[in-house]
C-alpha cells in the first residue's frame, strides 16, 4: 500500500487540474468502459458533498442495492475512497486493482507524453481504479462524488442518470473561476443530456438551494441538456427538525411524498438539507413521483445508519471533543451555527489547521463567535499554512489574548484540553467545556487518526 501510494504521489496532485478529459476517456475505453457498466448517481458542489455521497449510499443500502462509491479527499487512508457494500475496499484489493491496472495506465501515459500532453494525474488513476473495482464486484449503482469541479472533472466520464449538486460556494477559484456563476458553470458540467438507449430515460438535476446567479447558470444547463430538475425549497425541502440526543429527528417532503419520524445522527441545520437532497436523488433514481413513496421504513433505517466521519464527529467526552472537515468560509458558518444552536458550552476551545491554498481568514472570521479561545497548528500536511502566518490571521480576528500557537496538531489538541480544564476563579474547572478540531480535511483526518479511529 505504501509503495502504491509512493507512486501515485509522483503523479499531478489532485490540487491541479486540465481542462480535458481525454486520458480518462482513453483509459477507460482501454479497460472496455467499465463505468457504463451500472447506473450511476454523479454529485459535484463545494459543500456537502461527501456527506450527500454517504447518505446516499446509505439509502441505496437500505433499499437492498449493491452499492460503489466513490468519494475524495479521504480523512485517514486512501482505501476511503473507494467503498464497496458501503465499506472501504481493503489495502490487498486497493493494491490489486492498481496492479492491474498499470500497464494500460502507462500505455496512456505515452501516448500522451507523445502528444506533448502530461502523464495520467493521480486522481484519474484513483478514479479509474474505482470504476474498475465497481465493474469487477459488480454493484448494482455507484454513487460518484467529483473531486474538483465537475466539466473536467476526471469523474465526468459516467452519465450519471441522476445529477446532483449541492450547495456552491467560493472554493478552489485558482481552477474554477472567481465568481459563483462561473464556478457553477463549472460544477453544471455533471448535467448531460441522457445517452440513447433502447429504454428511453431523462436526467434528473437535484439542486440544493443555491445563490441567484449560481442557481440561474444551473437551470439554463438543465434546460440546454433536456434534463428533468427538482430543487430544494420547490420539489422537496426539510418540513421539520428537532435537536435528539446524538443527532436530530428530521421530517422531509420528497419527491414522492412526506417521511417522517427519521432520526439523522449527524448534527446541523445544513445536514439535515443534505438529508433532503439525498432522499430526492434517491427518489429520482427510482423514478418516484407524487405517487411513488419509497418504503419509509427503509429510508428511516437508512438516515440512521449513515455516518460521515470528520462531520461534527465526537472523539471523547470530558472535555468533550469534536472533528470537523470544514475547509472554506462557508464550511466554517455552517459548523459555528451547529454549535450556537445545538450545543451549550460554557467554554469552547477550537484547534484550527489550514491549508495555505484555502481561505484561512474567511474560515476564521466564521469561527471568531463560537470560540473563546484558539490554538492555531500545523497539520502536517506539506500544503500547510504555517503557524505563524496562521497565527497572525487570528491575532487579527481573535485578538492577542485569545490565540495560542502549537507547532503540530498532537500539541495542539493537548493543548486545546488543557485550556477547556483550566480552573477558574473559584478553584473549579469549567463545567460544560468542548473542543472542537478542524480547518480542513487533513486536519480532521489527522486528528481522527490521534484518537485511535479506524477509517470509514
Amino acid at each position: 500500500m505504501a509503495l502504491v501510494e509512493a507512486e501515485l504521489d509522483k503523479r499531478w496532485p489532485e490540487t491541479k487540474i486540465e481542462p480535458s478529459l481525454a486520458r480518462i476517456a482513453a483509459l477507460m475505453d482501454l479497460l472496455g468502459s467499465p463505468q457504463q457498466n451500472y447506473p450511476s448517481i454523479h454529485i459535484a458542489g463545494t459543500n456537502g458533498k461527501t456527506s450527500v455521497t454517504r447518505m446516499i449510499d446509505a439509502l441505496l443500502t437500505a433499499l437492498h442495492r449493491r452499492t460503489g462509491r466513490i468519494t475524495s479527499p479521504h480523512l485517514q487512508l486512501a482505501t476511503e475512497r473507494i467503498s464497496i457494500d458501503n465499506h472501504p475496499i481493503t489495502p490487498a484489493a486497493y493494491v490489486e486493482t492498481y496492479r492491474e491496472l498499470l500497464p494500460y495506465v502507462e500505455l496512456i501515459d505515452r501516448q500522451s507524453a507523445e502528444a506533448g500532453g502530461p502523464a495520467m494525474s493521480k486522481f484519474e488513476v484513483l478514479t479509474a481504479m474505482g470504476f474498475a473495482a465497481f465493474a469487477e464486484a459488480p454493484v448494482d449503482v455507484a454513487i460518484v462524488e467529483t473531486g474538483l469541479g465537475g466539466t473536467w472533472d476526471a469523474t465526468n466520464v459516467v452519465d450519471g442518470q441522476v445529477a446532483v449538486i449541492t450547495p456552491i460556494g467560493l472554493d478552489h477559484t485558482d481552477f474554477l473561476g472567481n465568481d459563483l456563476a462561473t464556478i457553477a458553470g463549472e460544477k453544471a458540467g455533471i448535467i448531460k443530456r441522457a445517452p440513447e438507449s433502447l429504454v428511453p430515460r431523462d436526467t434528473v438535476a437535484v439542486i440544493a438551494q443555491q445563490e441567484p446567479e449560481a442557481m440561474d447558470v444551473l437551470l439554463r444547463r438543465a434546460v440546454e441538456v433536456d434534463a428533468a430538475v427538482a430543487r430544494e425549497g420547490a420539489e422537496f425541502r426539510v418540513l421539520a427538525r428537532r435537536i435528539a440526543v446524538g443527532g436530530q429527528q428530521i421530517e422531509l417532503q420528497g419527491l414522492g411524498g412526506v417521511y417522517d419520524e427519521i432520526f439523522l445522527s449527524l448534527h446541523g441545520e445544513h445536514q439535515a438539507r443534505n438529508a433532503a437532497l439525498a432522499l430526492a436523488a434517491v427518489e429520482a433514481f427510482f423514478g418516484a413521483g407524487a405517487s411513488r413513496r419509497l418504503d419509509i421504513e427503509a429510508v428511516r433505517a437508512g438516515f440512521a445508519n449513515v455516518a460521515s466521519p470528520g462531520r461534527m464527529e465526537r472523539m471523547r467526552s470530558a472535555p468533550t471533543i469534536f472533528i470537523d472537515a470544514a475547509h472554506n468560509p462557508a464550511g466554517a458558518r455552517a459548523l459555528a451555527a451547529t454549535l450556537t444552536s445545538e450545543f451549550d458550552f460554557r467554554k469552547l476551545v477550537g484547534v484550527v489547521g489550514v491549508l495555505a491554498d484555502k481561505d484561512a481568514a474567511g474560515i476564521l472570521e466564521a469561527l471568531e463567535p463560537v470560540f473563546d479561545e484558539i490554538v492555531v497548528t500545523d497539520n502536517g500536511s506539506p500544503r500547510a499554512m504555517d503557524v505563524d502566518s496562521l497565527a497572525t490571521l487570528a491575532v487579527q480576528r481573535f485578538g492577542d489574548e485569545r490565540v495560542v500557537t502549537a507547532e503540530t496538531l498532537p500539541d495542539a489538541v493537548e493543548t486545546a484540553i488543557a485550556i477547556a480544564e483550566e480552573v477558574g476563579e473559584e478553584g473549579e474547572m469549567v463545567s460544560g467545556a468542548g473542543v472542537v478540531v478542524t480547518g480542513s480535511v487533513v486536519t480532521a483526518g489527522a486528528a481522527r487518526a490521534l484518537f485511535g479511529k479506524d477509517p470509514m
